[in-house]
């Protein structure tokens, strides 16, 4: 677990400016990389929406790029100051010799639930034993802790349940169409379903603690001040977020994010996340949170483990971007 140590003593958090500091008076320009527009990121809505890096001296533009490696690799080839995806993919760029590294957290749950339909009867997990299960397909984390949960509980996922793998984002299609009664999904899909009458029955956030789920990656040659700057806009908006007077505003900027999507969904998803402490209080990473996360996506084959996953990360991915630094 080297990765981790050198994960946990590269944040750049200083605690104190992200309050003390008086405004920077300039406005540094950089670029922020998401893979998607997601829900998951709204520290990063809530950041910009409250003007945080602005008062931190920042002008930061936020790109969407479709996907975790075309963010990474916006980093790795220069095009971005920043990337925002999950941690695993900073890591195995790292092991390949890409000089990244991550600089903040910014979601701290394992942000997957399990949901059934209303008729089904739910006590443990052994009552899935059997059951047909729509997942995001691998590799995805909410898959990979699906199979973690299963192990745990002394069954296999590849004769204890059988698994429907579709394309992240779509799992609410053929469960709310009754190709299986039970889900495991991420928000907003869950909230929509459970518009539509299905119920939540496990919740990995309160089961799994502290989770590494989504962070900032930098170069390792990223300008200092302005990563400083970008840290510190994130670190108010955590606590922005955390405190509950700020809910209503914190939804209303969701809603503004995703206007497309219904509103009561928005706001129920918004609120489970933070009732199940989803969003991290500050953008520091604790060892308890990174080693949770890379443990499972090792041991289960998320990302890293895949059979020849990392050769072709490596081919296609890692190799050409160091090409063009």
């Amino acid at each position: 677990m080297r990765m981790l140590s050198r994960v946990t003593h590269t944040i750049l958090l200083c605690a104190a400016l992200a309050t003390a500091s008086p405004a920077f008076a300039e406005g540094k320009k950089v670029v922020l990389s998401q893979a998607f527009q997601s829900m998951l990121y709204l520290p990063l809505y809530v950041a910009i929406d409250e003007g945080f890096f602005t008062k931190q001296g920042l002008d930061l533009v936020k790109e969407t790029a479709g996907a975790p490696t075309v963010a990474l690799n916006a980093v790795i080839s220069k095009s971005a100051e920043f990337s925002l995806h999950g941690p695993e993919w900073t890591a195995i760029a790292a092991s390949k010799g890409a000089p990244v590294h991550i600089v903040a957290n910014v979601v701290n749950g394992a942000a997957v639930w399990i949901a059934t339909t209303p008729d089904f009867k739910f006590d443990s997990v052994k009552d899935l034993k059997g059951e047909k299960i729509v997942t995001g397909t691998m590799p995805t984390t909410s898959t990979s802790l699906f199979m973690k949960l299963l192990k745990e509980n002394g069954m296999d996922a590849k004769t204890d349940v059988e698994m429907i793998q579709v394309p992240i984002g779509s799992e609410p299609g053929p469960f709310v169409a009754q190709q299986a009664k039970v889900a495991v999904m991420y928000e907003p899909g869950l909230d929509q379903v459970v518009a539509k009458g299905m119920k939540v029955v496990l919740g990995f956030p309160k089961l799994y603690g502290p989770y590494a789920f989504s962070a900032i990656t930098a170069r390792n040659d990223v300008d200092p001040d302005s990563a400083q700057r970008m840290v510190n806009g994130l670190e108010m908006a955590m606590r922005f977020m955390a405190d509950k007077a700020n809910e209503p505003r914190t939804i209303e900027i969701a809603k503004s994010e995703f206007a497309n999507l219904d509103p009561v969904v928005v706001e129920a998803a918004v609120k489970r996340m933070l009732a199940d402490n989803v969003y991290p209080k500050s953008v520091d990473i604790t060892a308890d949170a990174l080693k949770v996360s890379m443990d499972t996506q090792i041991a289960l084959g998320n990302l890293a483990a895949q059979p020849d996953y990392q050769a072709f990360v490596d081919k296609t991915f890692i190799t050409p971007a160091l090409a063009m630094k």
